[in-house]
């Protein structure tokens, strides 16, 4: 048992919300003390047969933490220390915006999941970019997740985009356009072709690069395949599969599975990985997996059906700070036992 194992009762013992709002204020309280430099060797794998050069960056290992844990850009140094490859920001918008009303988290605790309607609450592009140009970044790639105002017309998303991101152009290791949040009204709806190409396109010619956009899970195949020619045929850099899903798989046990929102952790684990191998069979770009990721096993098996990189959150609040270690020491045996020297080599396996 660990020291997490003790302190998750007390945890859970609070409101979704007010837990992560502590355990993020401790973050940033120990972000660049001595404790983090305690941390990082305690939490930190270094291997370089980990090591994957993807999206004109080399990430040390394929384990990052998804958008949506550190909104603003607060504490990717103090992740980063917890043994993360990378770190993805957001969502950021162009407006500061409180989301929607609480309580808008739920634990699903008997399915190791959590439903969120969270709104893209943030601070906005202009506290979030002078954020990321201050302060000091970690020595893993920082990606940025930018997502659309609520208040702005779905005709006017691709202003909205383009202001968001040339506020933080200059800090980002890569950009991420978010069209897939559920929580956003008609925010789903900007999947469609003529609105992708008019947001990624107005993004390529600003010069964001590397620039990725992220998927739902509920998009049908066929609506899948029109985003990736428009990936293909803008010369984006890569796809991240995939967001939270509005479905409600039959196993949920939880009391709170009713709750509206998009639901993440285990219970999406398999459709996430079949999105995944889906995407990866179509398009040559990179592919970033999320949803489920909890341990090495479903890691791995994600890249060994296309993704470059994994991504988590939920697994965070389930599994505790060691999440990154234990699946990047897995990961490692695992390659030793399929024969692979390196994690690129395992990349596409199963395709």
């Amino acid at each position: 048992m660990d020291t997490y194992d003790l302190l998750k009762p007390a945890l859970f013992g609070l409101p979704p919300e007010t837990a992560h709002g502590m355990t993020h204020r401790l973050l940033r309280a120990a972000q660049g003390t001595i404790a983090m430099q305690f941390v990082r060797s305690r939490y930190t794998v270094t291997d370089d047969r980990l090591s994957v050069d993807v999206l004109d960056t080399e990430f040390p290992n394929p384990v990052g933490v998804a958008a949506g844990f550190d909104k603003n850009a607060e504490v990717p140094r103090a992740l980063a220390s917890l043994g993360f490859g990378h770190v993805e920001v957001g969502g950021v918008t162009a407006e500061r915006q409180p989301g929607n009303p609480r309580p808008r988290l739920f634990r699903l605790r008997e399915d190791e999941a959590l439903i969120n309607r969270m709104g893209f609450n943030n601070e906005g592009a202009d506290i979030v970019g002078e954020r990321l140009e201050r302060e000091a970044m970690p020595n893993v790639p920082v990606g940025v997740n930018i997502g659309k105002s609520k208040s702005t017309p779905l005709a006017e998303a691709p202003d909205d985009y383009l202001y968001t991101y040339e506020r933080v152009a200059d800090a980002g290791d890569y950009f991420v356009v978010n069209v897939s949040s559920p929580n956003t009204p008609g925010l789903r709806e900007l999947q469609n072709r003529e609105a992708l190409e008019s947001i990624l396109g107005g993004l390529v010619d600003a010069g964001a690069d590397p620039l990725l956009v992220k998927l739902s899970p509920d998009l049908p195949d066929p609506a899948v395949e029109d985003a990736l020619s428009v990936v293909d045929d803008l010369g984006l850099d890569g796809v991240i599969a995939t967001n939270t899903t509005t479905s409600r798989p039959r196993s949920l046990k939880s009391p709170n599975r009713a709750e509206r929102g998009g639901l993440s952790g285990k219970p999406i684990e398999r459709i996430a990985t079949e999105r995944i191998r889906f995407v990866a069979e179509r398009t040559d770009v990179p592919v970033i997996g999320v949803g489920g990721v909890s341990d090495a096993a479903g890691a791995y098996e994600k890249i060994r059906a296309g993704a470059s990189l994994v991504q988590l959150y939920t697994a965070l609040v389930y599994e505790g700070p060691s999440v990154a270690r234990e699946i990047n020491e897995g990961v490692l045996d695992l390659l030793d036992r399929d024969g692979f020297r390196s994690v690129e080599e395992a990349i596409g396996a199963d395709l």
